[in-house]
């Protein structure tokens, strides 16, 4: 194209980019990026000469993301993310790489026996950093798959054919029921879908693993599946459970490690077992210190 400046964009052009897209002002962009506003706005114009084409429109205040910068941040969204490893693993190298250690956890066992694992992790490692979040699922498997973090845990076995991630299942348990002391099906050794029918119960968020193979349970049985609340979590379904709501179907993790409870744990039949995982990125090597957590992590089981 006539005019064009020569050479590609820049990492950050890109960025500014990307900034900008998720602002929609170039006042904001500028505080998140630490430029001023002209900077912001000259980088746009010579990324739109250098791609010759359009890339934002102005509506009333906000500068609008045109189709084709949509679909290039699909593009350069994941470039952002190996940019974002990078200064991590800079960061790792300039702190000393042996003293950091990124986890992330899928509520049932970060709520619960992960806490017992960090301790028996830090303790005599007074130096070392850990960051450490509880998210769903989704994004736990996204930031493993991207090398955000460097453990994983979840509760089930989710499908990650699709993504870049390995599996170790650490154990396998079966899910209970939780039920008021002095209810009328408290005292026995298992309660099923045709015990729960006329009694009210909290169920569980229908797209989840846990969701969905309770709703089979009730289907085999063929007994109706109506819960009078649906939850995201066993731990929000335990507590609205302690608090007269109805019985809840939960994990062993959340059963075990919330405290003070008036309520008793019964199995559920059929059984349906859940696997407590350790993930981890694809073809990569744990290094010493994932492997060294992971150990802790199996004794807090």
């Amino acid at each position: 194209m006539s005019g064009q400046p020569p050479g590609g964009p820049s990492l950050r052009a890109w960025e500014v980019f990307g900034t900008l897209v998720r602002c929609g002002t170039t006042v904001a962009a500028s505080e998140v990026l630490g430029i001023s506003q002209s900077a912001v706005s000259l980088a746009i114009t010579d990324l739109e000469a250098r791609l010759g084409f359009k890339l934002f429109v102005r509506d009333r205040r906000r500068l609008e993301p045109t189709e084709a910068a949509r679909v290039l941040l699909g593009e350069v969204e994941p470039l952002f993310d190996r940019l974002a490893v990078v200064e991590m693993r800079a960061a790792d190298i300039r702190d000393g790489a042996a003293g950091r250690l990124r986890i992330m956890s899928t509520p049932p066992l970060g709520h619960s026996v992960v806490p017992a694992a960090l301790r028996r992790f830090l303790a005599g490692r007074p130096a070392m950093k850990v960051h450490y979040d509880v998210a769903r699922l989704e994004r736990v498997i996204d930031a493993i798959s991207c090398g955000l973090t460097d453990v994983g845990m979840a509760l089930g076995s989710p499908d990650v054919a699709a993504w870049a991630v390995d599996i170790q299942v650490l154990r396998v348990d079966p899910l209970l029921v939780l039920v008021p002391d002095g209810h009328f099906l408290s005292g026995r050794t298992t309660i099923g879908p045709s015990d729960m029918a006329g009694h009210r119960f909290i169920g569980l968020e229908h797209a989840s693993p846990l969701g969905l193979a309770l709703r089979a349970a009730f289907r085999r049985c063929d007994t109706a599946y109506t819960p009078q609340v649906e939850v995201r979590y066993c731990h929000t379904a335990a507590v609205l459970a302690e608090a007269g709501n109805g019985l809840a179907v939960v994990d062993r993790y959340t059963a075990k490690f919330l405290p003070g409870m008036s309520m008793q744990a019964i199995a559920f039949e059929p059984t349906i077992d859940i696997a407590a995982c350790l993930l981890s990125r694809r073809g990569q090597m744990p290094t010493d210190l994932a492997r060294e957590f992971a150990v802790d992590l199996a004794a807090s089981m």
